[in-house]
């Protein structure tokens, strides 16, 4: 979402949370992937995986391991794309199993984790307390509880940059510096479980000065920029099967070109995913929906992992929001709310659904709710 970098460095820094410069760590010679399995055994214990729990593409459908249609109905939890830059831990809140019954409580399947690149990394001196090993065992363990209590999981690398420069934002696109090395890692790290989602890079932008060039780059890459069908192939050749979603261009909320410009995947396990905020991204009107998204998702399913919105509840926003769930709910989308985190008094960007971790709604949370509740779609 436009600008949500800014606005979490501005949270994080006026509760007081600083960032402290750390030695910065060595690169050794074995491949991070490789490092990822034996770094883990020395110093934390085997992560099992869900059994039981799969989700697969069958056509221009999510099904799950039973083979019957699946439509994705869940909440972002914000926060493991920027607590480790600012030296406060991986997670912004509870993440516990008494966390995860309270986000199941609202009638949902699938939690989306947004990655910082230089975390998962362990590179460009972030502390190590919060990256690198550390980091991994964090977010996988989360993962495991995820699936445990029987929800899909959708990774979402959110935070990067180029080079040396840390990832504190969002950036135009993955970076090609890092970008191949960190979904080789990912995917070697979760290739064995079938419930977990692969979102490449959450809202690409800002590619190109025509259209046809933005597209071009985001399938093939530019300068410093990684292509989605390197990074397509980079998860592939790990020998990881898991569904790979692609977010098109202006910050995820512009798919009409997806399918002309849709990387090969010898598996065809692709879906599309889409963002949509009330008055403020692309493409929230009925007749763009119809335009645009329902001709896609004839071709492959549609996951809208973003929607909200940030007028703080007004009635206008709020009866959009329910024809926008109702329209997504109609025509098999699958959708994941922003986000399952604290909405403070006296602020709604970003749109935060709770006001306490005991799973409180705000007034737009309060919405999505009841949608949930009422519609039991998965």
């Amino acid at each position: 979402m436009r600008h949500r970098a800014v606005v979490a460095l501005a949270v994080m820094v006026g509760l007081g949370l600083l960032l402290a410069p750390v030695t910065a760590l060595t690169t050794p010679s074995t491949p991070p992937h490789a490092r990822l399995a034996s770094d883990r055994s020395k110093h934390f214990p085997k992560i099992p995986q869900h059994a039981s729990l799969a989700v697969s593409v069958k056509g221009n459908h999510l099904v799950n391991a039973q083979g019957q249609t699946l439509q994705l109905v869940g909440v972002n939890r914000s926060g493991s794309q920027y607590m480790c830059v600012l030296d406060a831990g991986v997670f912004d809140g509870p993440v516990d199993a008494a966390s995860i019954t309270e986000m199941k409580s609202w009638h949902i399947n699938t939690v989306r984790v947004p990655l910082n690149e230089d975390c998962w990394l362990g590179i460009n001196d972030v502390n190590p307390a919060d990256s690198g090993v550390a980091y991994r065992y964090a977010i996988e363990a989360y993962v495991a509880r995820l699936n445990a209590a029987g929800l899909y999981v959708i990774l979402n690398v959110c935070w990067n940059a180029p080079g040396k420069e840390k990832a504190t934002g969002q950036h135009e696109m993955l970076d090609a510096s890092h970008g191949y090395r960190l979904w080789r890692s990912l995917a070697t790290a979760f290739k064995a479980h079938p419930a977990v989602l692969f979102d490449l890079y959450n809202e690409p932008y800002g590619l190109g000065s025509t259209t046809n060039e933005q597209w071009r780059c985001w399938k093939q890459g530019c300068g410093e920029y990684a292509g989605m069908s390197k990074l397509v192939a980079t998860v592939r050749s790990t020998g990881a099967r898991n569904v790979i979603l692609l977010g098109g261009l202006d910050w995820a909320a512009d798919d009409s070109e997806w399918l002309k410009y849709e990387p090969h995947d010898p598996l065809h396990q692709l879906a599309a995913t889409f963002h949509i905020y009330y008055d403020h991204t692309l493409c929230t009107a009925e007749s763009c929906w119809s335009q645009t998204l329902r001709p896609l998702a004839a071709h492959v399913p549609l996951v809208a992992d973003e929607f909200g919105e940030m007028q703080c509840g007004d009635l206008a926003s709020l009866a959009w929001l329910g024809k926008w769930m109702s329209y997504a709910a109609n025509n098999g989308f699958s959708m994941l709310a922003w986000a399952w985190n604290l909405q403070h008094e006296g602020g709604c960007s970003p749109p935060f659904l709770i006001t306490n971790y005991t799973g409180s709604p705000s007034l737009y949370g309060a919405v999505v709710e009841d949608f949930y509740a009422t519609h039991d779609l998965h």
